[in-house]
Parts: structure tokens; C-alpha cells; sequence
């Protein structure tokens, strides 16, 4: 079977690589209220900037803590490799599970996020947002393995 699209199975490996630590960062981050802003900071070009107390800018370098740019590359970047690559043994029914758990993972983040966007308001929306970057891939992810997790199990009692 020709699987367009997808990664080598090797790539596996450095999206969970990628992965992880971003996610682990970014929900201690998040959840202890560490202040990035000092860390990592680096003169990087910017399309448009608006700082607070400040003009807005555009087509300039700023300088900047690039520190949530890089765990948002990470997770996203990491979960694209682990959600895409392809597993060892790669059929037409592992592309169904792929589809229906990109579907599913959809449904749910979409659902998530008008829930959120009725409930949640002002700058904790921000949050919402920040993470909505990323959990259509983390539901993805988790849904596909669970299902093929449980397809394999399957294929085991049977045996």
C-alpha cells in the first residue's frame, strides 16, 4: 500500500524526543507561573510588534525571549513526526484508524474550543488559545495509539 504523506517510521523517535519535554515545559510554565520573559532573550526580526506602553512596529528587530517560540515549535513540530510517521506495519486499516482518529480528534478539539469560547473570557482566553495550537495533535496522537493499541491486543487474545 502507498501511504502519501506520511514520514518514515524513524521520525517516530525525534517527534517523541521533540515532544515531550516541550509539553513537560510548557504545563510547568504554565501551571507555576514562571515568567519566561528573561530567559533566552535574542534580537529576532518581527513582521508586526506591539509591546505594551509602545508603538506598534512592524518589518523591525526586536529584541525577545524566545522561549515559549521554541516549546511551541517543539509540540508542534514534535507532534506532527509522532502523529504522521508511519508504524512498522503500515496497512489499509491502520489509514482508516489514522482518519477516524484525526476526525474524532477534530471533533473533540473544535467541540473543546466553542465550549471555551462561551465560558472562559479575557486574558485566560489567551491560554485557550495557546494551547488550542496543539491539542488537535495531542488528542490525534493519543486516540491513534489507543486505537492501535487496542487493535494489536486484539490480535494477541486471538492468537
Amino acid at each position: 500500500m502507498k501511504t502519501h504523506f506520511l514520514f518514515p517510521n524513524k521520525f517516530k523517535t525525534v517527534g517523541w524526543l521533540l515532544f515531550v519535554p516541550s509539553l513537560l515545559a510548557s504545563l510547568l510554565i504554565s501551571f507555576s507561573r514562571i515568567n519566561t520573559d528573561d530567559y533566552l532573550k535574542v534580537k529576532v526580526f518581527a513582521l508586526a510588534s506591539d509591546e505594551l506602553f509602545s508603538k506598534n512596529r512592524y518589518f523591525t528587530i526586536i529584541e525577545n525571549s524566545i522561549t515559549d517560540e521554541l516549546l511551541l515549535f517543539g509540540l508542534v513540530v514534535g507532534g506532527i513526526l509522532i502523529g504522521f510517521s508511519k508504524l512498522k506495519f503500515e496497512d489499509e486499516f491502520t489509514s482508516k484508524i489514522r482518519y477516524e482518529s484525526l476526525v474524532w480528534a477534530c471533533y473533540l478539539n473544535y467541540g473543546l474550543v466553542l465550549f471555551f469560547t462561551a465560558f472562559i473570557y479575557g486574558m485566560a482566553y489567551l491560554n485557550v488559545l495557546f494551547y488550542n495550537t496543539f491539542t488537535l495533535l495531542l488528542f490525534f496522537i493519543i486516540r491513534f495509539h489507543y486505537s492501535i493499541y487496542k487493535l494489536n491486543k486484539a490480535v494477541k487474545d486471538d492468537e
